[in-house]
């Protein structure tokens, strides 16, 4: 067994580096054992089970997050949007099944503090209302873990559904839903900026105070 100290931390990044290879079915705490060169019951010391060591995972995303793009929002809220979002669908796709790891977990720290308040602070200087301004980074930050969610899906072409003229073919008899197969499964950079624009107009329209809709 390796002597090298083990830590949250540096479990976490083992597990993100794997799961390129594996997959977030494939990956589990034996298979970061082996890689880390330690016998698995190492490992729970520091994790009870594999949901505990997502929630790890996931803050460890936010950290590089958080360096890389979210720590100093634009003044202008549109601008602050977009430029996270985008961040946070290329960050996301880094990893295989990346926006599956990070939905729906626990941040084990603070990591994610900073960047939140920064930007509900532009955006309450914008003049959205503290509530508004919470619920316009959630709308955005939701559709941008969604979509990437949806996009990281085996599509047609890989679910062995036979690619898209496969699916136009089974649904001969639904002409507009066959043709929106191109859109809904391989133009996904287009369709996360026409989205994530849509996104920030509805914001602008329904949440944001009158004078900065």
């Amino acid at each position: 067994m390796a002597t090298t100290r083990l830590d949250r931390t540096k479990v976490a990044r083992t597990a993100l580096d794997l799961l390129n290879e594996t997959g977030l079915e494939g990956l589990t705490l034996r298979a970061i054992a082996k890689e880390l060169d330690v016998k698995a019951p190492a490992l729970y010391w520091h994790f009870k089970d594999k949901q505990a060591l997502l929630d790890e995972m996931a803050t460890e995303m936010m950290r590089r997050m958080s360096a890389d793009f979210l720590a100093e929002p634009d003044p202008d809220w549109r601008v602050a949007i977009r430029t996270s979002m985008r961040g946070m669908r290329e960050h996301l796709l880094r990893y295989r099944d990346g926006a599956r790891v990070y939905s729906g977990t626990h941040f084990t720290d603070l990591s994610y503090a900073a960047p939140l308040e920064a930007h509900l602070r532009t955006l309450t200087e914008a003049g959205f209302t503290p509530p508004a301004a919470a619920r316009a980074w959630s709308t955005a930050y939701s559709f941008t873990i969604g979509h990437v969610i949806e996009e990281q899906a085996p599509g047609p072409d890989e679910d062995g559904g036979g690619g898209l003229a496969a699916r136009a073919e089974r649904l001969a008899a639904y002409p507009l839903a066959a043709a929106a197969g191109e859109e809904l499964f391989r133009a996904h950079d287009r369709g996360f900026a026409a989205g994530l624009e849509a996104v920030i107009a509805g914001i602008g329209a329904t949440l944001a105070a009158p004078d900065t809709a």
